[in-house]
């Protein structure tokens, strides 16, 4: 009997472990750290023999496949000895592949997926496809496989889940843009990440699609040294040549595919700003691609009700709003958040420095932000590069002084904006503990 051991606990090895178990494999399941209890639960509900709290070599080397958790890193190392004795590797996406013909709607980027890869699921939804949400958001894929059969998938996908993906097919393919984000995990070398966000395309036929920004100039240089036989659909702020999806001179938004052509007004999204208007056109250009009906995508478009912690509006105190961006974990998402933000902004930055490069935003910090507030551990960095930048600047090591001293300097009419740029687990859980605590500290403020 083949045996199959997964690496981590969470919701993806335990959706592989319950796929692999039904399948009639040897499953064996290890976390280095503490499993949590509703998948400790779950694991223990189908009988599959699992460890936490360390790594116990002799029964995880003798694995004929290992499924690997996006989180457990390449270079940890119990993967560095197996890799040493050439032990296959494959990604939770890639071993659920195996066991469905269901399409794939594939979506990757540094910035936008989870929203794209929600307003996807919201428009087919409300068509009435059978549709599942997995990847980063929604239950695991290898669990629906297992359990709860659906037509189609939107699967968003981080680089990390990209990296062990092999002879996996994504139907429609969307590469929102790529700028540069975990380098930490890719040797600080851009290329082996732009390596891995264009996986997404491995595999494509003619049948296939790819849908991408067309203006990303990383992308554009990728495609110039790549071949891909899937139909390409790129899709620009205005009309260029050759584009599927632009505003045109009148304000409306088209899209054209040789399935559908659909316009309607930009000012009718449900999202505002540039960047929510490219994953408007991504996820409007894959339905379309898949036949939804023209009425159907444009009241989609119309109704969706954006992401938490994404450019989320908590509230107005004082005469100042207070936007909570947690989910921008790096410079780029900052980029965008500043883009569609008026003058005035008042802007907390800080928490794990992956290696970043604050020159992108420092055009729009100069002409937008008047004061930042550092939030971190360590703001070493940041109070370095933007000194002298902005009218002021403030060094804090928590939640609520960053908020306290918003609340003194914010001026009405001014908008405090939670875009820290960084990774979260100098102080929180995660991006999401992050942004309710910020939440939290707001509506206290506002009761007050």
């Amino acid at each position: 009997m083949k045996r199959i051991v997964i690496l981590g606990g969470g919701e993806s090895g335990v959706g592989a472990a319950v796929l692999a178990k039904d399948k009639g494999f040897d499953v064996f399941l290890s976390d280095f750290g503490t499993i949590p209890a509703g998948y400790r639960e779950q694991l223990e509900r189908e009988n599959i023999p699992f460890e936490d709290g360390g790594h116990t070599e002799e029964l995880i080397l003798n694995a004929d496949e290992i499924i690997k958790s996006p989180g457990v890193a390449p270079t940890v190392p119990i993967m560095q000895k197996v890799l040493a004795k050439g032990i296959p590797v494959i990604s939770e996406i890639e071993f659920a592949g195996r066991y469905t013909d269901a399409k794939m709607v594939c979506i990757t980027g540094s910035n936008g997926k989870t929203t794209t890869t929600l307003l996807t699921y919201h428009i087919l939804k409300n068509a009435g496809i059978n549709v599942g949400l997995a990847g980063n958001v929604g239950k695991s894929l290898a669990l629906q496989v297992a359990r709860d059969h659906h037509d189609v998938y939107v699967i968003e996908l981080s680089s990390f889940q990209l990296e062990n993906m092999y002879e996996f097919k994504a139907n429609i393919a969307v590469m929102l843009n790529i700028t540069p984000d975990h380098l930490d995990r890719y040797e600080y070398k851009m290329q082996n990440y732009i390596n891995a966000k264009f996986r997404i395309i491995r595999n494509q036929t003619h049948e296939d699609a790819f849908i991408f920004w067309q203006d990303d100039p990383v992308i554009q240089a990728q495609l110039q040294s790549i071949k891909t036989e899937a139909r390409l659909y790129p899709f620009s702020e205005r009309y260029e040549p050759g584009c599927d999806a632009f505003v045109d001179d009148n304000g409306e938004l088209r899209l054209n595919t040789s399935h559908t052509s659909l316009a309607m007004p930009r000012e009718d999204l449900s999202l505002s700003g540039l960047h929510n208007l490219f994953n408007s056109m991504a996820a409007g250009l894959s339905a379309c691609l898949l036949d939804i009906k023209k009425d159907d995508i444009r009241r989609s478009l119309e109704d969706f009700e954006g992401v938490e912690h994404r450019l989320e509006y908590v509230a107005t105190v004082g005469g100042v709003r207070y936007i909570n961006d947690s989910k921008a974990t790096n410079v780029n998402s900052c980029w965008y958040a500043l883009e569609s933000m008026p003058k005035g902004v008042v802007l907390i930055l800080g928490g794990k420095d992956k290696g970043n490069d604050y020159t992108e935003i420092e055009p729009l910090v100069r002409e937008k932000v008047r004061a930042v507030v550092c939030m971190g551990k360590d703001n070493s960095k940041l109070l370095d590069f933007f000194t002298g930048k902005v009218e002021a600047i403030y060094d804090t090591h928590s939640l609520q002084d960053a908020v306290d001293t918003c609340a003194e300097i914010a001026k009405e009419g001014e908008t405090v904006l939670l875009s820290p740029c960084c990774a979260s687990f100098d102080l929180f859980k995660s991006y999401e503990d992050r942004g309710r605590q910020f939440k939290d500290a707001v509506k206290r403020m506002n009761n007050e």
